[in-house]
């Protein structure tokens, strides 16, 4: 039940009361009310002088004195200059926690007939996920789970930037440097391994470039003529124009790759239910900006290429296509959108991509625009902040990144550590305790990244991330865990968790109430910010709450019955919804620890 829609229906009937209004339009304001006053909702009263023909203070009172002789729910008032402070009785909470308890789907909101696609993770075949790639994966399937949960129909995409000159560094370091090697020989993981020749070309570039500055080249000059830097951008060509020596060597290399992808998404506990690629969706591209063309929105410069001159729009001219004919990214992306908005008729589309693409975005949305697509408004850039270390920025070319599968093994490690160091497991199978430790390394990593507002950049730190205490992931799983363990002693014992009708809560139950009221509500404000950090904090600032009153009441030790199973109620309620809370951001609580 909520409250402010259930007072502003009250106060509609005490307009009519007391002033002889009626009508649902009626300028009725009601808010929750502020933590420095007294009081569950607060009616804004400016807006009903008209009404009322009185002061401010004199129409809030008449009110209040109105709600509280003939509306039981109402406890008290108070009054603060145009103001009216409600507090509701405790047997309105009683009745909105019969609410929550009866209502199987609590927090999910009604169907809302939109269909939203979220596009996240988004790599390059060029290199293994890392530590900046798992906080667009966390981001975007939470941001995806959560959108679920506000009605919408959501299919969570992915596009593999599986073609460019970025592709093409790797292959040529392969052939010059590779001797043959695969993954099999290596017994490395194929994107490790492609990630290695990577690094490698830049480091046989940088010793080019050493060498033709030595020779008397400027640097920038050195930069632009390295011999293997020019070879890398012929075998772009070669590629796109259907070399077939290039193109067997380009898929053999990507199906490395995606076998490594693969493995790291089923660690990480997420999917997609549809990938793109690039090298399948840019012509599309190519093909728009021949329509552009045609309708003067582009214009071909003298060496060939082609650009989209945005300057009276306060913005660049933009490249769309190189002078050798191939494409770049923003020609991928737009070829891309209109095919995923023609293909499933999408009211919005999110992209989940770093902070540093804020202009890519803007651009793309306006050449969109520009082509006639009406739609391009519907698309929304979840940019996020990059993810820090306590050593500084990551650079993939010189191979200074968090690797992704290091990551995953060095946080199991370090619940493993942790949970052993507590030493409440010896009751449970080698296969139980892996089992947990798996759980609680994913619950914290991605506890500690997503409860970030998105926009935020972070310093992510393991150690802190898995700690017991605090606002991390493993204090919320063992909260969790705890109400577990105390729900199966209630069993065990032969208590039933129920409310009595006679059952009074006292005012910590009744603040847990509110809290859990709160829960759908908050599920909406999360959607539409698409900020999962507010679940997170939510579902924190619950596990705390039940700490503390697990701390200041009896509950297996009550001797009143009906109180001891009401008790019982409200924790399993509790646990109940940390369940959906964590759920959305891809967190299993576990059951024991």
């Amino acid at each position: 039940m909520n409250q402010e829609q259930f007072i502003q229906d009250k106060v509609r009937t005490a307009l009519e009361a007391l002033y002889g209004a009626s009508g649902a339009n009626l300028p009725i304001q009601v808010q929750a009310t502020r933590k420095e006053f007294e009081g569950d909702v607060t009616l804004v009263v400016f807006p009903l002088l008209k009404t009322s023909r009185k002061s401010p203070e004199a129409t809030a009172q008449e009110i209040g004195e109105w709600l509280n002789a003939n509306v039981q729910e109402v406890e008290s008032f108070n009054v603060v200059k145009g103001f009216l402070n409600i507090r509701m009785a405790a047997s309105f909470w009683k009745e909105v926690y019969d609410g929550i308890v009866s209502y199987r789907d609590f927090g999910h909101l009604p169907a809302s007939g939109k269909t939203v696609m979220v596009e996240y993770s988004s790599p390059n075949t060029n290199k293994p996920l890392h530590l900046g790639h798992i906080r667009n994966i966390l981001l975007g399937w939470s941001v995806s789970r959560l959108l679920e949960e506000n009605g919408h129909k959501v299919i969570k995409t992915n596009i593999v930037n599986d073609r460019g000159i970025h592709i093409c560094k790797s292959m040529i370091a392969w052939k010059k440097a590779g001797n043959g090697v695969t993954p099999e020989s290596s017994g490395k993981k194929g994107d490790h391994l492609v990630g290695d020749f990577y690094v490698k070309f830049n480091d046989l570039y940088k010793a080019e470039v050493a060498e033709l500055e030595a020779k008397g080249m400027s640097k920038e000059e050195a930069e632009e003529n390295a011999p293997i830097l020019q070879e890398a951008r012929q075998m772009l060509v070669k590629w796109e124009q259907g070399d077939k020596e290039t193109v067997e060597l380009w898929k053999m290399m990507n199906s490395w790759v995606y076998a490594g992808f693969d493995e790291t998404y089923k660690a990480l506990g997420v999917g997609f239910d549809r990938v793109y690629y690039e090298s399948q969706t840019y012509l599309h591209g190519k093909s728009l900006v021949e329509e552009g063309l045609r309708k003067g929105v582009f214009e071909r410069a003298e060496d060939g290429s082609v650009w989209c001159d945005l300057t009276s729009d306060g913005l660049d001219r933009k490249l769309l296509l190189r002078k050798d004919g191939t494409s770049v990214y923003i020609t991928q992306d737009l070829g891309t959108a209109v095919e995923r908005f023609t293909e499933y008729n999408l009211d919005e589309h999110v992209y989940v991509v770093g902070n540093e693409q804020n202009y890519h975005f803007q651009v793309l949305k306006l050449i969109l625009k520009k082509l006639g697509f009406a739609w391009a408004d519907s698309i929304y850039h979840l940019s996020y902040g990059m993810v820090e270390l306590p050593e500084g920025k990551m650079k993939s070319r010189e191979g200074t990144v968090v690797d992704a599968d290091d990551l995953l093994e060095k946080m199991y490690n370090t619940a493993r550590e942790t949970s052993l160091e507590l030493g409440k497991l010896a009751d449970m199978s080698p296969q139980e305790q892996d089992e947990l430790f798996r759980t609680l390394s994913l619950g914290a990593l991605k506890y500690f990244i997503i409860k970030v507002d998105p926009k935020k950049t972070m310093l992510f730190d393991p150690k802190e991330s898995i700690d017991f205490n605090g606002n991390t992931g493993p204090f919320i799983q063992y909260t969790h865990a705890r109400i577990c363990s105390i729900l199966r002693k209630a069993a065990e014992a032969g208590y039933k968790a129920a409310v009595h009708e006679s059952v009074v809560f006292n005012d910590k139950e009744i603040s847990i109430i509110k809290l859990l009221n709160q829960y759908p509500q908050k599920v909406a404000e999360a959607g539409t910010a698409l900020s999962p950090a507010l679940i997170a904090n939510y579902a924190y600032d619950l596990a705390k709450e039940f700490n503390q009153y697990y701390h200041d009441v009896s509950i297996l030790k009550e001797e009143d019955a009906l109180l001891r199973d009401a008790r019982l109620s409200l924790i399993s309620t509790i646990a109940s919804v940390l369940v959906k809370a964590m759920d959305i951001l891809g967190i299993r609580l576990p059951e024991r620890m």
